[in-house]
């Protein structure tokens, strides 16, 4: 170990009796490297007179410290009560240590490369079994932006501009300790300047790795999709604006991939890239300048506000302002288009994240369509190459840096429900994830996931560390993203399992992978993990109820469940109660095309003549001899079953005329849950408030222009709706939830009056009322169990806001997800958390 060029603090204990000093040993592990805590540890012992030494380690941080007890006392103190921002302590041991005579000064000591060995076979944990966590990447903070824009500061307009406060973290490096040579940054030599911030211990760049300015660092250029050079630096970014203007579609390299974007208030640009991307309905997100140009297209309360402007800048689903709800408020002069999330009441909406984003609406002064650049089942792309071989057809110019990306990082998906984040994609900002295990984990596990929204889950001694989104695995490239995915960890945490979970699938890829490898072994059924998942959030080993609902997952029957009540701990579960199966007529031809589900259903209560007199819409486009063979292979009872509420959603929107085709995943969910909201849209002009100051960032300007959405405001005025009454109800036959009966009352409902907007509406709300009600009346008989909601339907933010608040009214508590999706992203987890509990397989 060598000392770095910081000056040490003069003697902080000149005139101090050696009798009146003590001296300890500090080792803290958590988030705690690439975040500004060496800094901060030296500012706090300068300021209370402390001599020692502060090193990184591939621990964490360790910290030795001399000084009079109550200096030291307060020093420990402040580690709990005031640690740097992007910091997260997950332990802190203290041990005393002899003091040494005539210690002067406090220092920083360069990074200790030692490792240890521990029986898991990871050489990065220590005796106290913690290590070291990589931090998320996190959004330029206030003072790199205020440079940006000070034109008499060296990081002027620079695209670039970081500090240890900010910047990327996971997405540039490839080994720990977090130091320069082990990130994209070992390439680019430090100038002078950016060199004495760099060694400067009361600078906010102090050790910053990515830390760099206009004459040292990274540069953009701008290109042809053909990656023909056409500017560069300042000019590369105005001729980047220019495109926008004019309408082009460009492909923009960010901090974990490229983006594909475009001017959010032209149609032809976003219906070109529509047909270009093959996507012609599933939405697309925009990003905003600030809060405020995002308040004249979305509102929410004061908790998605600030979610939209934390560090984390993370997407967020806010409810669009229906145009009859614009009046008398602020318009911006290019409205957004239609096309950017069409028939849907939610829009994603993003701020800047790095100043490249900043400077880029700067100076359009308009929104943007941002979406991933990738093709439909791959992995998001990072390499300018990559977009000239793979999206040359969809992209007009690249706007790219030199700047390498090391590891692939999406932008993470959340959304507020009863002011508590959901994160629906977890990704930049949130991930890597790491959750401190409080009983040390007996051997090194890897938990592969599940096959769609993959993510994986390491475990080692205290420690479990959840991936960043991997995506679905159906194809090629998706799986090479798994491996490389998997080979980060083991690099970045020298970690080699010894036990592999997945799931009870034989198909998944990730089981298919498991089962080739020589490790011990365990499998889970996939809705079980799904509640596994939360209680590991939890960090809970006791008996739950979770109601696990989704799209389809491997049953122990052989069959698909999707609609499940199970009674479980951490080491097995009981079935309690589930939906009412019903045949996927054509297997996963029916997942596209829901009036096959319809059919199914309908069919258990109906002939097929009498379905015919029904004169049910979803049905008028099918040929006679399609229907006759639909109704053929339902009788020959070939085709698998399915308990799915996900496909019940399906079910219900084609018979209520929302859909035809489903053309992603949880479009019935959004378009019930949209129709559900429309009954109150028009007196949601009456709940509009002021945002508080507090929600925005330094960098946005205030102005009158915010809109608050007050909940209860809306259940309110929903409670108070005159329309015509509709009540559903499940009815349960030995703990059966009846889906036929309840689409039979949905049919007669139908027939009952004709289906307007607000009658759709009406339905779709009493639908998921009903849904609600079923829960809260299998969990009213399990008062003293903790219930956990999880599956992607409980992404459905009425139907999880009405149960929770349901749940609760009646003494039921709700396990929270905390930042773990309940979608299959969260799969790894429960599946790891199973396996911390029992014994595996050869």
């Amino acid at each position: 170990m060598q000392l770095t060029d910081n000056k040490p603090v003069s003697n902080p204990q000149h005139g101090v009796e050696q009798a009146t000093l003590a001296r300890i040993q500090l080792n803290i592990t958590g988030v705690v490297q690439g975040v500004g805590f060496r800094p901060f540890v030296y500012r706090l012992a300068h300021e209370l007179g402390l001599s020692g030494s502060v090193l990184n380690n591939s621990q964490g941080v360790l910290v030795i410290a001399q000084g009079v007890q109550s200096a030291l006392t307060e020093f420990e103190q402040a580690f709990v009560l005031s640690p740097p921002p992007l910091s997260r302590i997950d332990n802190i041991t203290s041990k005393p240590l002899a003091t040494i005579g005539n210690e002067t000064g406090f220092t920083i000591i360069a990074s200790d490369n030692s490792q240890e060995h521990g029986d898991s076979g990871s050489k990065r944990i220590n005796a106290n079994n913690s290590v070291v966590a990589v931090s998320p990447d996190k959004c330029t903070c206030d003072d790199c932006f205020s440079e940006i824009i000070e034109s008499s500061n060296r990081h002027f307009r620079y695209p670039f501009t970081n500090c240890t406060n900010c910047g990327p973290r996971y997405t540039l490096i490839n080994a720990l300790p977090y130091d320069r040579p082990n990130t994209a940054m070992a390439s680019f030599a430090m100038c002078d300047r950016c060199a004495d911030a760099y060694q400067n211990p009361l600078d906010r760049r102090y050790h910053a790795q990515p830390v760099s300015c206009p004459d040292c660092g990274p540069q953009l250029s701008f290109n042809t999709a053909a990656l023909e050079r056409l500017s560069d630096r300042e000019q590369a970014l105005t001729d980047a604006v220019k495109a926008l203007q004019e309408g082009k579609i460009l492909a923009i390299k960010g901090l974990g991939g490229f983006h594909l974007v475009c001017d959010a208030s032209n149609d032809a640009s976003i219906a070109l890239l529509r047909q270009r991307k093959h996507r012609p309905a599933k939405p697309f997100a925009i990003m905003v300048e600030n809060p405020q140009v995002g308040a004249q297209y979305v509102y929410g309360n004061a908790i998605e506000w600030q979610t939209l402007s934390s560090a984390e800048r993370p997407i967020t689903l806010m409810q669009k302002i229906a145009p009859s709800l614009s009046i008398g408020l602020k318009h911006q002069q290019n409205s957004l288009s239609e096309l950017i999330a069409p028939a849907i009441d939610k829009l994603g909406v993003f701020l800047p994240y790095t100043p490249l984003h900043f400077l880029l609406l700067a100076q359009l002064k308009r929104p943007l369509v941002m979406t991933s650049a990738n093709l439909s089942g791959e992995p998001i792309i990072i390499d300018a190459l990559d977009i000239k071989q793979k999206l040359g057809h969809v992209v007009d110019f690249i706007l790219d840096h030199n700047r390498p990306i090391l590891n692939a990082c999406d932008d993470s998906v959340v959304q507020v429900i009863n002011d508590k984040v959901q994160v629906l994609r977890l990704a930049r900002g949130y991930a890597p994830l790491s959750l401190y295990c409080e009983q040390p984990i007996p051997q090194a596990t890897l938990a592969v996931g599940a096959q769609q929204k993959n993510t994986v889950c390491f475990g080692f001694k205290q420690n479990i560390f959840l991936s960043p989104h991997i995506g679905d695995l159906e194809s090629i490239k998706a799986l090479d993203y798994f491996h490389h995915t998997l080979a980060t960890f083991k690099t970045l945490y020298q970690f080699e399992p010894r036990k592999l979970v997945h799931d009870t699938h034989p198909d998944y890829a990730t089981s298919v992978w498991a089962e080739q490898q020589a490790h011990k072994k365990t499998s889970v059924q996939h809705h079980y993990a799904h509640v596994l998942s939360v209680m590991a959030a939890n960090n809970y080993t006791g008996s739950v109820l979770g109601f696990a609902f989704d799209g389809t997952g491997l049953g122990d029957d052989a069959t698909l469940w999707g609609g499940e009540a199970l009674l479980c701990n951490n080491q097995k579960y009981q079935r309690l109660a589930h939906l009412m199966p019903f045949q996927l007529i054509g297997g996963e031809q029916a997942i596209k095309q829901p009036n096959r589900v319809l059919l199914s259903i309908l069919l258990e209560k109906y002939s097929p003549e009498e379905i015919l007199t029904l004169k049910l819409p979803a049905f008028t486009k099918i040929p006679s001899f399609t229907f006759n063979n639909l109704t053929k292979v339902w009788r020959a009872n070939i085709s698998v079953k399915t308990s799915s509420i996900g496909r019940l959603f399906d079910a219900i929107a084609v018979v209520l005329g929302l859909i035809d085709e489903i053309q992603y995943e949880g479009q019935a969910g959004m378009l019930l849950e949209a129709a559900a909201n429309s009954l109150t849209q028009h007196a949601l002009l009456d709940t509009h408030n002021k945002l508080p100051k507090q929600a925005f960032s330094a960098s946005n300007l205030q102005n009158d222009n915010i809109v608050v959405n007050n909940s209860d405001s809306r259940t309110s005025i929903r409670n108070q709706y005159l329309g015509s009454p509709i009540h559903f109800s499940i009815k349960s036959n030995n703990n059966v939830w009846d889906s036929v009966d309840l689409m039979v009352q949905i049919i007669n409902a139908i027939k009952a009056e004709p289906l307007t907007p607000i009658r759709i509406g009406l339905i779709a709300r009493s639908f998921m009322d009903a849904l609600s009600d079923i829960v809260c009346l299998t969990a009213k008989e399990h008062l003293e169990l903790p219930i956990v909601l999880c599956g992607g339907v409980f992404q459905n933010k009425y139907l999880l806001q009405r149960c929770e608040t349901a749940l609760i009214a009646q003494g039921n508590r709700v396990l929270e997800p905390k930042y773990v999706p309940i979608n299959d992203a969260g799969i790894s987890l429960g599946q790891l958390w199973y396996s911390l509990a029992t014994k595996s397989t050869e």
